[in-house]
């Protein structure tokens, strides 16, 4: 029997194709995330918010947050990743899966979590679309860091999310929330097109309203629609959410003329708040 695979779209584009390179790449910017961590408490995670350019300009933002999931997991039970981006390329309505078993990357097959995509199918705001998926990169350029995390053990519960209420989005997300069998990552970057010291503040402005669980504009981060559903889940889960990383492509490998803002956040839950 064949298993419907969604291929790499963006590999040679957005990181690199070859499987060793990319494997050295990832391995590399999770190393330097790890050594800036130092001994700074990590304790345990429920997921992160982490950007979605090519790794030239996002990968050590990325990283950044990778590194305190793969600190704050217990990688024998991590079972499921839910993974949620915004469409650039094809409309959507709703929360899109691909309508496959698989996803690829030159690292090899992810399996898709077909209970999981089972508990959430009769949600009338989840679709099928292989467009949305097709051509995505938001999705895709996370797969790397999650299989050199979590080698072969997981399987993905991947959306593309399009138009959606935060409440459909944070809907979908409580019925597969689980416990230390699951993770969760929201893919978004910030903001776009702006100059390096005006970023930085809008930047640091979108940072304010994310850890205080409040809304964001989509004008300021690309993946608003996920990252706000989950932020409403958040504020009746009583998740936490802490600031690891806020940098743009100014400070990795652009121009400081027009850049792409990019923050790494932790999630946590069941932990009192205070230290962190």
């Amino acid at each position: 029997m064949s298993t419907s695979v969604r291929p790499a779209a963006v590999a040679g584009l957005f990181y690199p194709k070859d499987p060793r390179d990319l494997a050295q790449t990832v391995d590399r910017l999770l190393q330097d995330a790890s050594l800036a961590r130092g001994e700074a408490r990590v304790g345990r995670v429920k997921g992160v918010i982490a950007p979605h350019a090519g790794y030239v300009y996002s990968g050590p933002i990325a990283a950044t947050a990778y590194d305190r999931l793969r600190a704050g997991s217990d990688r024998e039970k991590v079972r499921r990743v839910v993974l949620m981006g915004p469409t650039h390329r094809a409309y959507v309505r709703g929360l899109a899966l691909a309508g496959v078993e698989a996803f690829e990357t030159p690292l090899g097959r992810i399996p898709v979590d077909l209970e999981a995509v089972a508990l959430v199918s009769s949600l009338p705001q989840v679709v099928t679309s292989p467009a949305a998926h097709a051509r995505e990169h938001s999705l895709e350029v996370h797969l790397p860091f999650l299989q050199r995390l979590f080698g072969t053990d997981f399987a993905l519960v991947p959306f593309a999310v399009g138009e959606a209420t935060p409440e459909e989005v944070a809907e979908v997300l409580d019925r597969l929330w689980g416990g230390d069998d699951t993770r969760v990552v929201i893919s978004s970057d910030l903001s776009h097109f702006l100059s390096y010291r005006d970023a930085f503040r809008v930047d640091s402005e979108t940072a304010k309203h994310i850890l205080a669980l409040d809304p964001v504009d989509g004008d300021h981060a690309c993946g608003a629609r996920p990252l706000n559903g989950l932020l409403a889940l958040a504020r009746r889960r009583q998740v936490r959410l802490e600031l690891l990383d806020l940098r743009s492509s100014g400070d990795t490998a652009g121009t400081r003329d027009e850049v792409v803002g990019y923050g790494a956040f932790l999630l946590r839950e069941g932990e009192p708040g205070g230290a962190s």
